[in-house]
């Protein structure tokens, strides 16, 4: 059972490298519209969130923001700081249900992540060295990272609800996995429990604990980022309806609205302006 390859064929990265050397002074990144992920390869650095929190990395480490948000990063010449940087743009928009299912940032020592060892020496040799086709490499590199890094999360269970902590639940893996699979199957809670080998009532209980809400919101909240999705692609909205699950554009359109607010068309053209 693969619980990642269907999200990343939905909501895909695509990195783009903009940095990497020595660090040295005040950089402000603004919210815009791209996540960011940062390696520290050697040195100091301080990084502040947007609530003006400041953490202090004294060893080779990772800062992912996931999701576009205001951040600082400072380091002075005595902190001998070398960095590379990606920003990270997400098939779906950047609050797809991947990203929303991560904390704002991750900050992690490199040496509590041994699965990325080996890509991340792969990925250092690339940024400091001058082989042909560097950029594109390096881009790639930081793609298999963050995937790397989310098999990482799941294994250790370190998010403790949503959905990250549902993939990581062996039995509520299997029925996340389903729905992700299969958005536009008349999904019971009787059929996902038996997956789960969980009685209904347990079932339920287990899912709502753990992610938060109950699995027939999940499985509409999935069913509405793939129809967001799919119209950002231009697709009509007839098929959309069937391929997520509604016997009709008018039922999909009313779910819609309900989950979002306004209409696929009101929506649409605020993603235009």
């Amino acid at each position: 059972m693969d619980r990642l390859s269907t999200l990343l064929k939905h909501f895909n990265l695509h990195a783009a490298t903009y940095h990497q050397g020595g660090f040295c002074g005040v950089t402000d990144i603004s919210k815009g519209s791209y996540g960011h992920v940062h390696l520290l390869r050697s040195g100091r650095l301080c990084f502040r969130d947007e609530q003006h929190q400041i953490i202090e990395l004294t060893e080779p480490s990772l800062v992912l923001v996931v999701r576009p948000q205001e951040h600082r990063l400072v380091a002075t010449e005595a902190d001998e700081a070398e960095l590379v940087c990606a920003t990270l743009r997400f098939d779906g928009g950047a609050d797809n249900p991947l990203t929303l299912a991560l904390p704002p940032y991750i900050i992690k020592p490199l040496r509590e992540l041994p699965g990325l060892l080996g890509n991340l020496e792969w990925l250092f040799e690339e940024a400091f060295g001058d082989e042909c086709g560097r950029d594109v490499v390096l881009n790639r590199l930081f793609e298999l990272m963050v995937i790397q890094l989310l098999r990482h999360l799941i294994a250790s269970r370190d998010i403790a609800s949503g959905m990250m902590a549902g993939l990581a639940n062996p039995r509520l893996s299997r029925a996340l996995t389903s729905m992700h699979n299969e958005p536009g199957r008349n999904w019971s809670v009787a059929d996902l429990a038996s997956l789960a080998t969980m009685s209904r009532a347990s079932f339920a209980a287990h899912f709502r604990q753990t992610l938060g809400i109950t699995p027939a919101d999940y499985l509409t909240n999935w069913r509405i980022s793939l129809a967001q999705k799919r119209l950002r692609e231009g697709r009509p909205i007839a098929l959309i309806a069937d391929e997520v699950g509604y016997e009709s554009p008018s039922a999909l359109a009313r779910t819609f609205r309900r989950k979002v607010g306004i209409s696929p068309s009101e929506w649409m053209q605020g993603k235009t302006v």
